[in-house]
């Protein structure tokens, strides 16, 4: 018997130490990752970028049809260093998205300072809830489900508004993706910890995505109500 609870216990510690790796690997390129992302916003914002000058729809889903590819292509290539080359790709290219976000804020006479007020709300909340799924250690993965539907609704709200141009729903949907994404960052941490994902590039996509809708969704409510024109 002794033999067989000693190699139980060595496995344990194993997958232990194979989650701690994941995790350790999924932080390091999350900031790597933040790398191209402010290379291509200050670019953006410098060249004056605007994805959505055009029609709006039809750019969205360009938009939309970019994104996925960059998904596939690192799904597909996630166990190479092609994932991470796709990664860093992506994460310039969504950099370039965030530009015309920023010009806008930058529009306001206090632009800088909600800039920083909604990097910093986002630092905060990734920290916190990234600090409760670690240290609990609890298996969130009930709220998959929920949240999966949560995005949809919002996706299919921010479709609508394109044509409807309505700031209260603007607003409401903003609001909710904070929520939503915050969630998903309990969510996608948990499941690093808990085992549930064993691949830290695709870990650090799904986080990245995660962050990346708190802060513009932060942002664009600072600038709804605490924006200075003058």
């Amino acid at each position: 018997m002794q033999p067989q609870f000693q190699m139980t216990g060595q496995a344990t510690q194993d997958l232990s130490l194979q989650q701690n790796k994941v995790l350790r690997n999924t932080y390091m390129l999350l900031a790597l990752s933040m790398v191209p992302t402010v290379i291509g916003a200050l670019l953006g914002v410098r060249m004056g970028f605007s994805f959505f000058a055009g029609s709006p729809m039809i750019s969205f889903m360009v938009f939309l049809g970019v994104a996925f590819a960059f998904m596939w292509g690192i799904e597909r290539t996630k166990n190479s260093g092609m994932g991470v080359v796709l990664l860093l790709g992506f994460t310039f290219f969504m950099g370039l998205m965030l530009s015309r976000i920023l010009q806008v804020a930058l529009g306001f006479s206090n632009g800088g300072t909600l800039i920083a007020t909604a990097a910093g709300g986002t630092g905060a909340i990734f920290f916190t809830l990234a600090t409760v799924a670690t240290v609990t250690r609890k298996d969130f993965s009930f709220l998959g489900k929920f949240l999966f539907i949560g995005v949809i609704v919002v996706l299919l709200a921010a479709v609508a508004n394109i044509f409807f141009q309505i700031p209260a729903l603007s607003l409401t949907i903003s609001a909710v993706a904070v929520m939503i994404f915050s969630a998903y960052i309990l969510y996608d941490i948990s499941r690093i910890v808990n085992g549930g994902e064993d691949n830290y590039i695709t870990a650090t996509l799904a986080v990245y995505l995660d962050v990346y809708n708190v802060f513009v969704s932060l942002l664009h409510l600072l600038m709804a109500f605490t924006g200075d024109r003058d």
